[in-house]
């Protein structure tokens, strides 16, 4: 669906948090949600990872070291963040989330599923959060994960394996969330997540809570 097929939304904005197993699809929505619908952006997370191939900082990730990292995280500057699999970390800059919601403008990122507990702790406490968060969960089973991971070539033989195994208890917490799809085709899934979108600006405007 092209964004001239979506209808002309102004308000209210959305914050939509994805996540999901490695290789379920999570940053190819975003992108193409930021791509096909007006309005919308992504949030850009900062990792303590070296940037992979193709990678440019400031659009892919915030690329900090260590040092970087940890000066932000002595300032309170994180809305949330977490060490994945057990070797870098990850965050989302408080400024990078509440600045552009209060301004009227549409989000969204993909974490992991520590990620978007923090999120939900965050909202607990923060009524634009709370107001306006949508959580939503990319369902997979581990044996096509396992296909697609291989088939992109990213990862080597025991790195799958361990992401495969972080699959399994991340599929575990898929009930956490406010909104779940089902993984068929890109399409497909593009399609759930723009009747996601819809679903939470309707809960928005009728004030209706998460269930």
């Amino acid at each position: 669906m092209s964004a001239a097929a979506l209808p002309e939304v102004s308000s209210p904005p959305v914050l939509l948090v994805l996540a999901g197993p490695a290789g379920s699809g999570k940053t190819t929505l975003c992108e193409r949600m930021v791509a096909e619908v007006p309005g919308f952006s992504r949030v850009v997370t900062t990792t303590t990872r070296d940037p992979r191939p193709g990678e440019v900082d400031g659009v892919h990730y915030r690329f900090f070291s260590p040092a970087q990292f940890d000066a932000n995280l002595a300032s309170s500057a994180f809305l949330e963040w977490a060490w994945v699999h057990q070797k870098h970390r990850y965050g989302t800059l408080a400024s990078s989330v509440l600045e552009p919601l209060s301004q009227g403008r549409s989000l969204i990122i993909n974490v992991d599923v520590q990620g978007v507990e923090n999120f939900r702790r965050a909202a607990a406490v923060n009524p634009l959060l709370a107001r306006h968060l949508g959580t939503v969960f990319i369902e997979l089973p581990v044996e096509e994960l396992q296909k697609r991971m291989v088939g992109r070539g990213q990862d080597c033989e025991s790195e799958i394996a361990h992401r495969l195994r972080m699959a399994e208890r991340e599929l575990l917490e898929a009930e956490k969330f406010d909104f779940r799809i089902r993984s068929r085709s890109r399409d497909d899934d593009f399609q759930a997540l723009l009747d996601v979108w819809r679903a939470v600006q309707v809960r928005i405007l009728t004030g209706t809570a998460a269930s």
